[in-house]
């Protein structure tokens, strides 16, 4: 493996200190009262012992043959580090030489108890009344080695690390075979970060290894002519063994494997240290690099306050307010109407008084699209408005054509190569791309840092869960993972690495295998990551009705007010057995909670260890919310790989940015795209808020606010003062039917159309010569009508009072859909602003309906179809 030079991330000091290590002994006594597992005798049982917390080491007694009180009385020992959460793992398992052995029981014991010099006998019974028992014995000794190097942020943990450099040593050694062609090379060291490196030998065979200083592992390797398919059993030749406790730092010692036909084959083995500095900031306080961007942010905010405010004056940096952008997903809906919210505060000067915009899902399609402009909030967003405009109405058979197929596997293809796993939510990221944009666009998350180098635009924050690929539905285990320009990392563990470093390969800390930067379009992809769906997902989402839905959303945020480290006693890890079920048990919670479209990428946490006492840091628990937080060897520095999904899975909401440590907003604007309900998102924040003991404000809208919700909403705790204030943006509003501008009132109501079919209503179409004529008497004029009629649906005297608004330029939307586009609504509006219906072939214009607002609409989701003659559909309709 190619030598890397790591280097600590600037400004990220870390906290090191050495502690010296512990010998633990573990002798199984004997286990009694067993219970019968195979058909026609009792048990073949025997015991598997095995620490997280020391990798590559596994320990199994002998297997005592029928029976049901075996005695082992076998002695094991482990290599510990205090500082580190140790929780064993014993396994009892039934032997079957025909079928795979039988999972017994499991005991996990936290060994933090143990005290030094001291023995410990335990009994573990299967249950309270159990007959089932298995008696341990522990003791804890203190080692004379030296005092190993710990960098840690109280939650994980870098351990030390080594090198192990493996050459072959030309001079002693015969690397061909005459009559069996060339020699293969099988170097395994478990628990290292390689694990296993095959290659056939030659002049430059050269290996490394990373692995942990105090590991107690060994060297194993094999050799075998390239003509044999399978290694040699016999162990007297063609293997070698080495401890890697005898190497010393620093010292090349050659070793000789010999093989029964030639003189064999010498390697030189040397062990030396890795650099102390970190790849991966472990601490929960923001990045240099965000810190500076802080401070050129407030003159350009307090600059924008003086002229929005006619401020006599300049504010101090002191006085400088710090607000952010929440803005919801919601797919194609959340990206339109947030480029119209946007422009709104461009008109009104206020865009520069922002300093974070965050985003989940379908927002992040706007936010990655203007920040390719390093000065976008300094020019008019009408632009891209057009552009997205433009794309979104266009074809999207194109998408699917044979050439663009055979442009996606090509870069799949290259995307394997350079090292990614590649997985079908790639090919969703290339399809979204082209969708939204038509081309390759070749643009990097770290790249937008030059949009941040003046302070001229707010800091972009998309965020996105981690969840677990098999075994567990997504409210059962989820941990906020936060992108922006600078870094990447997780909420809950204080870890992050350079955003241009993600996907690169780690190990405890370091950086083992750096790979090309993703194009955006594969965050994209993360970011609006839909496809990873398990069975219990679909049903929640898709099947089940939105009460049972909300339902189950609010008792698993109710559970998370009671922590699971408040329930737990000093013996509920000692003394924990998990039965793990049969067979078929198995495969059915597996067919629950599988992911067959998981996503996957590189965990940079990899290698790293959960402090002792993580569970009790207050950085940690904020978003501890999952049961499986309180095991330490079930979380994510125990996994190879992320399975990241669309953070919309669990909540509609991008406020744990806003929330973490060193922001501190004063002011929130919150941008819900959410459908049906106005504030149904922004309630189940806010209890989730609270339930984490967030300083989030109260939301407590009005019965008539939830029946007409207004335009904006203010939200507030007086008796927090750490919770920032809330300004809410539904939708859609009564508001927009008084004004069709901030500030500016809209046309008169036309007559009421009430007893009228939309079959009824003629459309306006401005510069299109005179032609056919639409239905029930409207008179031809100088201008051609159209027919638009909906689906099954007779409107009666339920026709809202918008659709009589005049001469406002409209847009029709299906409600029921994240396929098709809305308008901004309301205060936010900007006239003239339509977007075309992203599932038809040709634009059309679209009405947007809130089924609140009209319950009549409620159960339907409907559409419009033309009535009228053929020909190209206009981009704009108005109502006369």
């Amino acid at each position: 493996m190619e030598r890397l030079t790591t280097r600590g991330p600037p400004g990220h000091p870390h906290q090191g200190k050495a502690s010296a290590c512990w010998r633990l002994t573990v002798r199984v006594l004997e286990a009694r009262n067993l219970g019968w597992t195979d058909l026609l005798s009792e048990a073949d049982p025997y015991v598997t012992l095995e620490l997280p917390t020391v990798p590559g080491t596994k320990f199994k007694t002998k297997t005592i043959t029928n029976s049901s009180h075996p005695v082992w009385n076998e002695t094991f020992s482990f290599l510990i580090q205090s500082q580190v959460k140790n929780v064993l793992e014993l396994n009892v398992y039934d032997e079957d030489s025909v079928t795979e052995d039988d999972a017994c029981f499991r005991v996990l014991y936290d060994v933090s108890e143990i005290l030094p010099g001291q023995l410990l006998r335990k009994t573990f019974s299967l249950r309270p009344q159990g007959q089932e028992e298995l008696d341990v014995e522990f003791k804890l000794e203190k080692t004379s080695d030296s005092p190993e190097n710990l960098i840690t942020n109280n939650v994980l943990v870098a351990r030390e690390l080594s090198c192990l450099d493996v050459c072959l040593d030309h001079a002693g050694s015969t690397t061909t075979v005459t009559d069996q062609g060339k020699l293969e090379l099988e170097l395994v060291l478990k628990g290292s970060y390689e694990d296993t490196q095959t290659s056939v030998l030659g002049p430059a065979s050269a290996f490394r290894f990373h692995y942990m200083a105090a590991q107690e592992g060994k060297l194993s390797a094999r050799l075998r002519s390239s003509a044999s398919n399978s290694w040699s059993s016999d162990k007297s030749a063609w293997h070698l063994t080495v401890p890697l406790r005898s190497l010393a730092v620093g010292k090349e010692v050659t070793f000789h494997i010999p093989t029964t036909n030639t003189p064999g084959v010498r390697l030189q083995l040397k062990a030396e240290g890795c650099p102390k500095e970190l790849d991966v900031h472990l601490g929960f306080d923001l990045c240099a690099e965000e810190k500076a961007f802080l401070s050129r942010r407030k003159q350009v905010v307090a600059k924008a306050l003086k002229q929005v405010l006619q401020l006599d004056r300049d504010l101090q940096e002191d006085e400088v307010p710090i607000v952010g952008i929440m803005a919801t997903g919601g797919g194609a809906r959340a990206m339109t109407a947030l480029y119209g919210h946007l422009l709104a505060l461009q008109k009104l000067g206020l865009l520069d008084c922002v300093t974070y915009f965050s985003g989940i899902s379908g927002s992040t399609w706007t936010m990655a699209h203007l920040y390719g402009d390093p000065e976008w909030s300094q020019k008019d967003l009408e632009g891209p408005i057009k552009y997205a405009r433009e794309h979104l109405v266009k074809s999207k058979m194109e998408v699917f054509s044979p050439e663009r197929l055979v442009s996606y596997h090509q870069e799949l293809e290259l995307r394997a190569q350079q090292g990614y796993p590649t997985t079908f939510v790639d090919l969703w990221a290339l399809v979204l791309e082209s969708m939204l944009h038509d081309q390759v666009m070749d643009q990097k998350l770290s790249e937008q840092r030059t949009a941040l180098e003046q302070g001229q635009n707010p800091l972009p924050l998309y965020l996105s869960l981690n969840v677990k690929e098999n075994n567990l539905e997504t409210f059962d285990f989820k941990e906020w993972v936060e992108f922006s320009p600078y870094e990447v990392g997780f909420l809950k563990y204080g870890a992050f690495v350079p955003s241009e470093l993600f996907g690169s390969e780690f190990f405890m800390g370091q950086l083992m295998r750096k790979l090309p930067e993703s194009r955006i379009c594969f965050l994209e992809g993360i970011w609006s990551n839909i496809l990873s769906l398990n069975l219990l997902d679909v049903w929640y989402d898709f099947l089940s009705s939105d009460d049972t839905r909300k339902q189950h959303l609010k008792d698993k945020i109710r559970n998370l007010e009671v922590s699971p480290a408040s329930l737990k006693t000093s013996s509920w890890l000692e003394a924990s057995w998990l039965q793990p079920g049969t067979a078929l048990a198995k495969a059915f919670k597996g067919l629950l909670t599988g992911r067959p479209l998981h996503q996957h990428s590189c965990n940079f946490l990899r290698g790293l260890q959960l402090h002792r006492d993580y569970y009790s840091q207050k950085d940690f628990s904020t978003w501890a919310d999952c049961p499986l937080d309180s095991t330490a060897s079930q979380l994510t520095p125990q996994e190879p790989q992320l399975c990241l999904v669309d953070a919309g899975y669990f909540l509609n909401t991008s406020c744990p940015s806003m929330f973490r440590p060193g922001r501190r907003l004063d002011l929130i604007l919150s941008f819900d795209y959410s459908l049906p309900s106005s504030f149904e998102a922004l309630q189940q924040t806010e209890a989730y808020c609270r339930a984490r003991g967030l300083p989030f404000p109260r939301v407590e809208p009005s019965p008539q606010d939830q029946h007409q919700p207004p335009e904006c909403h203010l939200f507030s705790d007086p008796s927090c003062p750490d919770a920032p204030l809330l300004l809410h943006f539904p939708l859609v509003n009564a508001s927009f039917r008084d004004h069709s501008a901030p500030g500016k009132a809209s046309l008169p109501f036309l007559p009421s159309l009430a007893g009228q079919t939309l079959g009824g209503m003629a459309c306006e179409l401005p510069g299109v010569p005179m032609g056919a004529s639409g239905r029930r008497g409207h008179q031809a004029s100088s201008t051609q009508f159209w027919t638009w009629q909906c689906a099954g649906l007779c409107w009666g005297r339920h026709v809202p009072a918008e659709l009589s608004a005049g001469k406002v330029t409209v847009l029709l939307s299906c409600p029921h859909t994240s396929l098709l586009t809305s308008a901004v609504p309301g205060l936010l509006c900007s006239p003239g602003v339509v977007c075309g219906n992203l599932g038809l072939q040709r634009p059309s214009c679209i009405i947007p309906i809130c089924s609140h607002l009209h319950p009549c609409l409620a159960p339907r989701c409907w559409r419009a179809r033309q009535l009228g003659p053929r020909g190209p559909l206009p981009q704009a309709l108005r109502f006369s």
